[in-house]
């Protein structure tokens, strides 16, 4: 059984750093593709980054593009966002996902193990 548990979040002041893991277990990152979507109150879930298992290719919202970046360490069996430079609009409660895929994709439908979600807030 997938399990997906994620760590770090909290609140951190416009232009500061954030790091999100998500730490699997019952499964082999090697052939899942992983997904960091977020929502925000009121909004839908949209897609942050993405990176599939085939070769490691990654892909960005353009809302963060240069901005935030994801990662893996399969010793660790964890992938990871690095967010930087954050703003007041990256406020959400931030979702990993991870599917059985060699391409990861964009829409959060396409992706059947889930995180619990971690808050992310932005303010000064």
């Amino acid at each position: 059984q997938v399990q997906l548990v994620q760590s770090g979040g909290g609140l951190v002041q416009p232009g500061g750093s954030l790091r999100l893991s998500c730490t699997g277990s019952g499964f082999n990152l090697d052939y899942y593709s992983f997904g960091w979507f977020r929502q925000a109150p009121g909004k839908e879930r949209e897609v942050v980054s993405i990176m599939s298992s085939a070769d490691g290719s990654t892909g960005y919202a353009d809302s963060v593009k240069g901005r935030f970046t994801i990662s893996r360490d399969k010793a660790k069996n964890t992938v990871y966002l690095q967010m930087n430079s954050l703003k007041p609009e990256d406020t959400a409660v931030y979702y990993c996902a991870a599917e059985r895929r060699a391409l990861a994709t964009y829409y959060h439908g396409d992706f059947g193990s889930w995180g619990q979600g971690t808050q992310v807030t932005v303010s000064s």
